[in-house]
């Protein structure tokens, strides 16, 4: 898809995409993979899930088979990602019990229409919605803005927010403090691939930290006309970007959806970036109609 300054959001891509665990591995080797890489003894599993130490190791070597509310539960007290847990099912013999719903299903009008109006709403802050790879699937006018000359065949659909942000002639050059903020998001990437164990999102990782780091610019000497900037304290790390001139300084959260029941919902993400400084604040608002 392509940026959209009202906040429509596209089609999520499909499961194949997102690097689901073969089921033909067996529900055993799964769950112990699983709990292995949360560091949880079998002895702790079975305590959270009411069962028996025992009965944890038989379901692990194979010598006792699941059943379905067994391998949801132990995936609940695992976290493992919904879409995993379908995968769990599957080597179990079940069927799926999350579905992945499409974005432009009817279904997920609500869902469609209650984004569209947060970020809207946000306006003229930036906000953008991505899933599990960081694919862009919304975004409204102050990501448009921030996207300002960026080279076209970084615009090709589909957008990905890691990609722009990092790509030697995306938004990297006009990052102050990149290296900071660089070191942010790889690291966030590095924290998303031990949770859900992506093939994709790894190939993307190793694409985005192999990219040339530009020489930082200089920040824009301001005009004799512009009130001096007065230092802000940072809560949070900023992002420090120069648009038109000026350097624009913001903070930025991720929501989720809490407890999802589809696969398509569980994968995506809103984040906004909230202005770090009043001067910041004074310009976005400038460019309000």
């Amino acid at each position: 898809m392509t940026i959209v300054a009202s906040g429509a959001v596209a089609p999520a891509t499909g499961p194949t995409e997102k690097g689901t665990v073969p089921a033909d591995k067996g529900v055993g080797p799964l769950l112990r993979g699983w709990r292995e890489r949360r560091r949880v003894s079998q002895l702790e599993l079975a305590l959270r899930a009411g069962s028996s130490a025992r009965h944890i190791s038989f379901v692990e070597t194979g010598r006792s088979r699941p059943s379905e509310e067994m391998v949801l539960r132990l995936a609940e007290h695992l976290e493992i990602p919904v879409r995993e847990r379908n995968a769990l099912l599957l080597a179990a013999g079940y069927a799926p019990h999350y579905p992945e719903t499409p974005l432009d299903d009817p279904a997920m009008d609500a869902l469609r229409q209650g984004v569209r109006r947060l970020l809207e709403g946000y306006e003229p802050y930036p906000a953008l919605v991505v899933d599990a790879t960081y694919d862009v699937l919304a975004a409204n006018r102050g990501i448009a803005m921030l996207l300002e000359g960026v080279p076209e065949f970084l615009l090709t659909p589909p957008l990905n927010a890691m990609r722009l942000t990092l790509h030697p002639e995306g938004l990297a050059p006009r990052i102050r403090n990149l290296a900071e903020w660089r070191g942010h998001l790889l690291a966030q990437m590095e924290r998303q691939i031990a949770l859900h164990r992506s093939a994709p999102l790894r190939t993307l990782y190793e694409e985005v930290a192999a990219y040339a780091v530009p020489d930082p610019v200089p920040d824009p000497v301001p005009d004799a006309a512009d009130e001096p900037a007065e230092p802000a304290p940072h809560f949070a790390l900023p992002l420090r970007i120069e648009h038109d001139g000026r350097v624009l300084s913001f903070v930025s959260s991720i929501s989720t959806f809490n407890t999802p029941m589809d696969v398509t919902v569980a994968e995506l993400a809103i984040e906004t970036f909230l202005p770090a400084d009043p001067a910041t604040v004074k310009y976005l608002q400038s460019l309000q109609p």
